[in-house]
C-alpha cells in the first residue's frame, strides 16, 4: 500500500489494527455514539449506588459524599459545600445550562419557534404539577405531612430522557423534544415551589445581584460582545448568586442557556475567507485567524457550547449524580414503615397516576381549544406514554422531599419516590413499545386540532 493510500482513519489509534483497537477502542466508540448510551451508564450507576450502600461499605458511601469541600479566598470563606452538594448544585447547572440552550434553539429555529407547539408542553407540564399535588393532597389531607404535597411536582430530566433513549428509534424525535420541554418547564415550576414555599431564608439582595448579572449578559449582547470567557465569568457569578439567595442554584444554568444566542452572530458567508486564503500562494497566518474566526461565529452558540458541553454532561454530570443520590437504605423496617406511610402513597399516587393524567388532560384540553396543537407523528398513546415516563420524580422530588419533612418521614418519601419512579419506568416503556392505547389525537397540520 502506497503513502498516498493510507486512510486517515489509521492514523487514530482507534482506527487501528491493533488488538486493543479491535477489542476495546472501537467498541467503546460504537458505544458513545449511541443514543442509548447515556442512559446505560446513568442505570448503571444509580444501580452501584444502591449496592455500595446497601453493602457492608454502607457508611462509607455517605462519609464519602459528605466530605467537605470549601473555597477561600485568603481569609475570606467563599462557598461551603460537601461534594454531595457540589455535584448536585454546581455540575447539575451545567446540565441545565445544555439543556437550556437546547430548549433556546428549539425556540428559535426548530419545532418550538411555532408558539402552538411550543404551548402544549408548557400546559402539559401544569397539569403534571398540578393533579400530582392534589392526588398527594387528597391521600394525606387531615394528617401531619400535607406540607409535601410539592414532592410528587417534578419529573427528573436525566432519567425520563434517559427511558426514552432506551427505547431508540422507536421513539420519535419530537417526542423527546416534548418531554424535554415538559420536564424543563416542570423543573422550573418545581424549583419556583421551593423558593416560595420550601425555603425558609430567601436574600433579595443575592437575589437582585443575579438578576443584575443576568441583566449584564443582555446588555452586553445588546453591545455585541461575542469573547465567551467574558460570558464564563459572568454566569458563574450568577450561579454563586442564586446559590447564596436560597434559590436553587440550577435555576441558574437554565436562565443562561435561554439567554445564549442561537442564531448566527456573522451572517455573512464565512467561506468566502476560507476561498481567499485557499486561492494564494502563501497561508498568511493573519488570513487563516480570519477565515478560522469567521466560520466559528458562523455557527450558533449554542450549537458550538452544546456540542462541547453534552458528552460531559451525558457521559460524566448525570451518572455522577446518579451515584451521588441514589443511595437509599432498603432495610425491612424501612420497607415496612414505608407501606404503611400515607406520605410513601401519596407520593406514589401521585407521580404514577397524577403525572400521567394530569398531561393527557391538560393537552388534550389546549388541543381541543385550539391553545396548542400536536407536532406532526405524535399521538394521544405517545401523550400518555410521556406523561407516564414524567412520573420519574427523582432529582428535586428528594430535593424537596428533605426540604419537606424530618429525616424519618423523609425517608418513607424517598422510597415512595423510588418506587413511582420504577412503576412509571415499566409503564411508560410500556405503552410506549406496544402501541396499545388508541390514538385518539392525531396531528393534523391542514385541519382544525383534534380532539381527544
Amino acid at each position: 500500500m502506497s503513502e498516498g493510500s493510507i486512510s486517515v482513519r489509521h492514523e487514530t489509534w482507534s482506527g487501528g489494527n491493533t488488538r486493543t483497537a479491535r477489542a476495546v477502542a472501537r467498541p467503546m466508540v460504537r458505544f458513545l455514539a449511541q443514543e442509548t448510551a447515556s442512559g446505560v451508564l446513568l442505570l448503571l450507576a444509580t444501580a452501584i449506588a444502591l449496592i455500595w450502600v446497601n453493602s457492608t461499605f454502607g457508611e462509607s458511601y455517605h462519609s464519602f459524599w459528605d466530605t467537605d469541600l470549601s473555597i477561600n479566598i485568603g481569609s475570606s470563606h467563599l462557598i461551603d459545600l460537601s461534594l454531595h452538594g457540589w455535584v448536585n448544585d454546581a455540575l447539575m447547572a451545567v446540565f441545565f445550562f445544555v439543556v437550556g440552550m437546547e430548549i433556546k434553539s428549539e425556540l428559535v429555529n426548530g419545532e418550538l419557534s411555532d408558539l402552538k407547539v411550543a404551548a402544549l408542553p408548557a400546559v402539559a407540564a401544569l397539569g403534571g404539577m398540578v393533579i400530582p399535588a392534589l392526588l398527594y393532597l387528597a391521600v394525606n389531607i387531615g394528617g401531619d405531612n400535607v406540607g409535601g404535597w410539592g414532592v410528587p411536582m417534578a419529573t427528573d430530566i436525566a432519567f425520563a430522557v434517559g427511558v426514552l433513549a432506551l427505547l431508540g428509534p422507536k421513539i420519535p424525535h419530537r417526542l423527546k423534544l416534548f418531554l424535554l420541554t415538559l420536564a424543563i418547564v416542570d423543573d422550573i415550576g418545581a424549583i419556583l415551589v421551593i423558593a416560595i414555599f420550601y425555603t425558609a431564608s430567601l436574600s433579595f439582595v443575592w437575589l437582585a445581584v443575579a438578576v443584575g448579572l443576568l441583566g449584564l449578559i443582555m446588555v452586553l449582547r445588546r453591545f455585541r460582545v461575542w469573547y465567551i470567557p467574558v460570558y464564563a465569568i459572568i454566569g458563574i457569578g450568577v450561579w454563586f448568586a442564586m446559590h447564596e439567595s436560597g434559590v436553587h442554584a440550577t435555576i441558574a444554568g437554565v436562565v443562561l442557556g435561554l439567554l445564549t444566542p442561537a442564531a448566527p452572530l456573522l451572517k455573512a458567508r464565512a467561506f468566502e475567507s476560507v476561498e481567499d486564503v485557499l486561492s494564494g500562494d502563501t497561508a498568511d497566518p493573519v488570513a487563516l485567524r480570519n477565515a478560522n474566526w469567521r466560520i466559528r461565529e458562523s455557527q450558533p452558540v449554542t450549537a458550538r457550547l452544546t456540542a462541547l458541553l453534552s458528552p460531559w454532561t451525558s457521559f460524566f454530570v448525570i451518572p455522577l449524580f446518579a451515584l451521588a443520590n441514589a443511595g437509599v437504605v432498603l432495610s425491612g423496617e424501612a420497607l415496612s414503615s414505608a407501606v404503611s406511610s400515607s406520605v410513601t402513597w401519596g407520593v406514589i399516587v401521585g407521580l404514577v397516576i397524577g403525572k400521567p393524567v394530569g398531561i393527557y388532560l391538560f393537552s388534550s384540553v389546549a388541543i381541543a381549544a385550539g391553545w396548542a396543537r400536536l407536532p406532526e407523528g405524535l399521538t394521544g398513546r405517545h401523550l400518555l406514554g410521556a406523561g407516564a415516563v414524567a412520573g420519574i420524580g427523582f432529582t428535586v422530588a428528594l430535593f424537596i422531599a428533605d426540604l419537606a419533612f424530618t429525616s424519618e418521614v423523609a425517608e418513607q418519601a424517598v422510597m415512595g419516590i423510588l418506587a413511582a419512579s420504577l412503576a412509571s419506568t415499566l409503564i411508560g416503556w410500556l405503552i410506549l413499545r406496544s402501541g396499545g392505547v388508541p390514538e385518539t389525537v392525531r396531528s393534523e397540520p391542514t385541519r382544525a386540532p383534534a380532539k381527544v
